[in-house]
């Protein structure tokens, strides 16, 4: 799927459609309904099978996978945990953002992102004090922790 979504991108795309992103993996729900794609700068008329989408906006818990793409389900499993066991119900769709490979082992890192349902006032307060949580990658060995949980997701085009 996502060949086709590179080859338009580098063939048939609009002029500046496409400057630096990356690629993602939406899973609308838990079937799974996903949809696959790479951050673009706008939208644009669909061609064929590629179609402009976007992203969920909203409050999201998130982590950074570090390690063996093989083992990204205990991130996943480690955000939704996070959130439950803090206040927060799980909004249903989540996804991936692939980073950029490391030129020299080819590894990459993927964020992590968890739709979010607001939990009750005054508990965000109490489970975030001073923001400890704020930018610190999750680690499947356990060396980390989940990050960034009360970030604000703005939507992205996807192509």
């Amino acid at each position: 799927m996502l060949d086709e979504v590179w080859r338009f991108l580098r063939g048939g795309a609009p002029e500046g459609l496409y400057e630096h992103g990356h690629n993602i993996m939406l899973y609308k729900d838990d079937v799974p309904n996903v949809e696959v794609g790479v951050q673009v700068t706008g939208s644009f008329a669909p061609a064929g099978h590629v179609v402009a989408s976007s992203l969920p906006g909203g409050l999201v818990a998130a982590a950074t996978h570090v390690g063996p793409v093989t083992a990204i389900g205990d991130t996943h499993r480690a955000v939704r945990e996070w959130s439950e066991a803090n206040g927060y119900r799980l909004a249903g769709p989540h996804w991936e953002i692939y980073g950029d490979p490391s030129p020299s082992t080819g590894d990459f890192d993927v964020e992590v992102f968890w739709s979010l349902v607001a939990p009750v006032l005054g508990l965000a307060a109490a489970a975030f004090p001073d923001d400890q949580l704020r930018g610190q990658p999750f680690h499947p060995d356990g060396q980390g922790r989940v990050g960034d949980p009360l970030q604000q997701q703005r939507a992205g085009t996807l192509a």
